[in-house]
């Protein structure tokens, strides 16, 4: 099918975008990059439909990706509609796909290794980040809590770069719902806090851990410093008093999966 004006179609895609709620109802984002789309892909992620650009020559890579969806729906799009959608300051991307969104369910997900909590975090860059840290450094899973910017803002998306679809995220109101999850699970929580109460290698990390990561502006909500097995502090030098939400928690992770390569090398 043809695009070539914004017609009701087009303005759903675009809704996508920009407001959360429709994303929510349509259960629906937009992705583009050769590298989140394979990605997307090749984890099982229902691709609803592809988009491309109508005014360039299809790659191999863009070719093959359509014939490997045969149930999408597929549209051509006119160059400066593709762009808008895009988001790109240097062009047209090649090919869009609208990705089918999970349900939000702890149950996929085990409390029995590495998690990383991300209370009420504000901004989805730090949160595509965290993802992103929490896939390379061997986590499990991805918990955002509360009232919190949204995991498939396009700004998450990007910066997560592509690991949102190897990570499972899942979105929960608040710490009833997770400390019920969690049940009598030997699961440590371990909080972040610059003043806390031992240095980061100085926690135990190797067992079944869940790292507690405050906002960007207010830290820890109280219900979470409460349950928390242990706070820990990244012990730090020079002028610099904190390091924002994202570079902690990659800091944290790092650690974590250093504990765990020791561990696992002494059995």
């Amino acid at each position: 099918m043809q695009i070539t004006v914004r017609n009701a179609r087009y303005q759903q895609w675009q809704a996508l975008l920009s407001n959360r709620s429709k994303r929510s109802r349509a259960g629906e984002f937009l992705v583009h990059g050769v590298r989140p789309m394979t990605l997307a892909a090749d984890h099982g992620w229902p691709i609803h439909a592809v988009l491309h650009n109508r005014e360039r020559s299809l790659s191999q890579w863009a070719r093959d990706f359509i014939d490997a969806q045969p149930d999408a729906e597929h549209f051509a799009v006119a160059g400066d509609l593709i762009a808008d959608l895009g988001e790109k300051s240097d062009g047209a991307p090649e090919l869009i796909a609208v990705v089918g969104m999970p349900d939000d369910d702890l149950r996929a997900v085990t409390p029995a290794g590495l998690g990383v909590l991300f209370d009420r975090p504000t901004s989805p860059g730090n949160i595509g980040t965290i993802i992103r840290s929490a896939d390379a450094f061997g986590a499990d899973y991805l918990i955002v809590t509360g009232h919190a910017a949204d995991p498939y803002d396009p700004k998450a998306v990007r910066a997560s770069a592509g690991s949102i679809f190897a990570l499972p995220v899942v979105r929960v109101p608040g710490p009833p719902a997770v400390l019920d999850w969690l049940g009598d699970s030997a699961t440590a929580l371990v909080a972040t806090d610059e003043h806390g109460e031992v240095e980061l290698d100085q926690a135990d990390l190797t067992g079944p851990t869940l790292l507690l990561v405050g906002n960007e502006t207010g830290g820890l909500a109280a219900a979470w410093r409460a349950v928390a097995t242990v706070s820990v502090r990244i012990p730090m030098t020079g002028a610099a008093s904190s390091l924002n939400a994202a570079s902690a928690t990659s800091v944290a992770l790092y650690e974590a999966a250093r504990q765990r390569r020791l561990s696992a090398r002494r059995r």
